[in-house]
């Protein structure tokens, strides 16, 4: 029985927390676009979900008026991030660079960053949780690295300092 109650433990710490799967039918309330904008920009961003059922993030970066970047956020209920040191991303990009970012508390002014690089096919992209750098308005704070034991706001952000046209196609988020 002790064996039995040691292998359950060991298969819950292992199985991933799941922060979205994109599918046909998603319900997609709580994602939504956030461009430069805000701040003055030009920058279009788009969201939509496939029908493959993969989330669509497109549109085109400008740097007229200040602009520069573009994001999709999904705001979610506390989600713990104990027991869990990774975050794991299935994405397929256009070879450009992209930001994921997280927050432990949605009305923190910062982010925790991470810049990763898209390939044209499917791809896994795993990012230590303790790698994520705090940082607000492109500039890294003086502050330790992601170590909180919650999350509630994922974010993709692309913000090359060119404009550009991107598009990033998302299947699945997840802690592992």
């Amino acid at each position: 029985m002790k064996l039995l109650s040691t292998i359950f433990f060991l298969s819950m710490i292992s199985s991933p927390a799941l922060i979205f799967d994109f599918d046909k039918n998603s319900n997609t309330q709580n994602w939504r676009i956030v461009d430069d904008g805000v701040m003055g920009g030009l920058s279009a961003g788009n969201f939509a979900v496939t029908e493959d059922g993969h989330g669509r993030f497109w549109g085109e970066v400008s740097l007229e008026n200040n602009g520069g970047f573009s994001s999709l956020r999904y705001d979610f209920d506390e989600l713990s991030t104990k027991g869990f040191s990774k975050l794991k991303l299935r994405v397929k990009g256009d070879g450009k660079n992209y930001q994921v970012r997280i927050k432990h508390n949605s009305r923190d002014y910062y982010s925790y960053i991470y810049t990763f690089s898209t390939k044209t096919e499917w791809q896994t992209v795993e990012v230590d949780l303790k790698d994520m750098r705090p940082s607000f308005r492109g500039r890294f704070l003086d502050m330790d690295n992601f170590d909180k034991d919650s999350i509630e706001e994922l974010t993709f952000l692309i913000a090359n300092k060119k404009e550009e046209r991107f598009e990033l196609l998302i299947d699945k988020v997840e802690l592992i």
